[in-house]
């Protein structure tokens, strides 16, 4: 089981601060299991074993596969599983991305997650990207609407900056704010600092720089040996240890993986080697 301390989403939903990113899980494009259907089930079942609380997807992973597969895994859901999805990114093709924040779009893919995660409440809704396109507003208060109306119950925001922040939460209640960020790549550190100034859960994703931070020399890797720890798992202690409103959500297809990133929620460090990893980014 993790050891992980937690935070609470919105007043009301406590998860611990280590989740799981599930978009590994399904092939981005066909929406096909990696490593098998049984695998990919068999994944996100040990993650919840494990203590897992926390759970991030999308509804453009696999194009809704991957909510499907989650449900397929995990429903009925135990008690205490958040199960956090979006929208407003869409994927018109293999290697393509765009944002597509229409509000009338957006309460269409709320209702596709909705049917595919079987359940009548999102907990928490993320709009995935903002659509220059249209009005922040407008995007938003779709959000609201949703909520309004009992479909979703917390909102939150991917990618932004704190004039995007500040503008949804005149609108809403924003609850979250994911963004890419890791040990060696702080360009959201003053978003990180405002959502921990008003206790907004930050989401790091990426959190281990696809990788990067798993390798077996460098500054992290001399720490990992000092505490008795991978370099992986050491990177996202860090990123626990950085600020209480942090919320991990590594991503992995490999069972052993999991295992090893669940574990980081209980390595220690001591000030002198947080202050080392600090400097990684100065």
């Amino acid at each position: 089981m993790t050891t992980s301390p937690t935070l609470v989403l919105g007043a009301d939903l406590r998860v611990n601060r280590l989740g799981f990113g599930a978009m590994r899980l399904t092939d981005g494009w066909t929406g096909q299991p990696r490593g098998g259907r049984d695998h990919a089930i068999a994944v996100a079942r040990r993650a919840v074993e494990l203590g897992v609380t926390f759970i991030d997807t999308a509804d453009s992973y696999g194009l809704g596969a991957n909510e499907e597969l989650l449900a397929e895994a995990l429903y009925p859901y135990p008690e205490g599983l958040v199960i956090a999805t979006k929208a407003g990114q869409s994927r018109p093709g293999p290697e393509l991305w765009r944002p597509l924040g229409r509000p009338e779009y957006l309460r269409q893919q709320a209702e596709l997650s909705l049917r595919r995660l079987r359940v009548e409440r999102i907990d928490l809704f993320q709009l995935h990207r903002v659509d220059p396109q249209v009005p922040f507003a407008d995007q938003v208060g779709a959000l609201r609407q949703l909520q309004d109306a009992g479909k979703i119950r917390h909102i939150g925001l991917s990618e932004v900056g704190i004039p995007h922040i500040e503008q949804a939460r005149a609108i809403a209640d924003v609850v979250s704010v994911q963004n890419l960020y890791h040990l060696t790549d702080r360009r959201h550190e003053s978003v990180l600092d405002h959502c921990a100034a008003h206790g907004i859960a930050f989401i790091p994703w990426l959190p281990v720089a696809n990788g990067r931070h798993a390798r077996s020399a460098g500054p992290i890797a001399a720490v990992a040996a000092e505490v008795g720890a991978t370099p992986a798992q050491v990177s996202l202690a860090w990123l626990l240890h950085h600020a209480r409103v942090s919320l991990p959500i590594p991503g992995t297809g490999s069972l052993a993986h999991l295992a090893e990133n669940v574990a980081a929620g209980a390595v220690e460090l001591t000030d002198d080697q947080v202050k080392r990893l600090d400097d990684l980014d100065s």
